[in-house]
């Protein structure tokens, strides 16, 4: 898990969680084996960073201290029986070391909150892969959910990350993509149905697309949840980032959130994108 903040003019601070790195090897609701070696949470991780960094994002990275439900041995891409490792200092690989430990994550000093998923979200900050509908959420993660939803704050979740939304915050609308799999394109389909039974409201969407609920100022995508180019699910992470959780935050009205670039596509991130703390309005 990490946790984000920024310094544009005045002051962003986007709280990013990441769930802890390994792939898993177990089913999910959709009856769909997953072992996966190849799709740990480091390139949503990296990706979600490179998109707050384009807007001057100061980034905190936290991640809760508990064990691993499994170590992977990716030589064969099955769990290590005789191996155990703490998420938290897995965790550091990412944040090269900068890291804190979930329970000190306060909403207070944050201006919204990211989970790039990964299985680690459905077997280390949950019980998903396990239970399905019937999982326990890890108690950190669980506060810091409430915590900024109380407040007002943004959350972004993608991949497998919105079943913690849709489990801790009633009646939240997400996504994880399509909900048939479609000759495999979307193999994890069946978490959409969960989710419902969670008394969440799923949005079909494209990898590339996010999903926004106003409301409850949620924002998600499906990323690694489709069998996708990589260069799709880079831009869904984007729209989550760029196109959400950007226009849930505080503007100020007078001036751009971000310096002016030739850049087009940076551009149009100014245009989305304006974080800034009440203070400065």
């Amino acid at each position: 898990m990490a946790a984000v903040r920024a310094l544009v003019g005045s002051r962003l601070a986007a709280a990013s969680a990441f769930a802890s790195l390994s792939p898993a090897v177990g089913r999910l609701p959709s009856a769909q084996p997953f072992t996966s070696p190849r799709r740990s949470p480091r390139p949503r991780s990296r990706w979600i960073l490179v998109h707050l960094s384009r807007g001057g994002a100061e980034v905190q990275i936290f991640a809760p201290d508990v064990p691993q439900m499994h170590v992977i041995d990716h030589t064969k891409g099955q769990p290590s029986e005789s191996e155990s490792r703490n998420v938290l200092t897995e965790s550091a690989r990412i944040a090269r070391g900068k890291i804190t430990d979930l329970a000190k994550l306060s909403a207070a000093n944050h201006d919204a909150t990211i989970f790039p998923g990964g299985f680690g979200a459905a077997k280390n900050l949950s019980t998903f892969a396990v239970d399905g509908k019937d999982c326990k959420v890890n108690k950190e993660v669980e506060r810091v959910l409430k915590e900024f939803h109380q407040a007002g704050k943004p959350i972004g979740l993608c991949c497998i990350a919105p079943v913690l939304a849709a489990k801790v915050l009633r009646g939240v609308e997400v996504t994880v993509g399509h909900e048939q799999e479609e000759g495999g394109k979307w193999p994890y389909a069946g978490t959409a149905e969960a989710i419902k039974a969670l008394g969440a409201k799923h949005f079909v969407k494209e990898v590339a697309e996010a999903h926004v609920d106003q409301k409850n100022k949620v924002v998600t995508t499906p990323a690694f949840m489709c069998q996708a180019a990589l260069h799709h699910i880079h831009d869904g992470i984007g729209a989550m980032v760029q196109k959400g959780l950007a226009s849930l935050c505080p503007k100020n009205k007078s001036q751009p959130a971000f310096p002016e670039t030739e850049n087009s596509a940076v551009r149009g991130f100014i245009l989305q994108v304006s974080f800034w703390k009440e203070e400065h309005f």
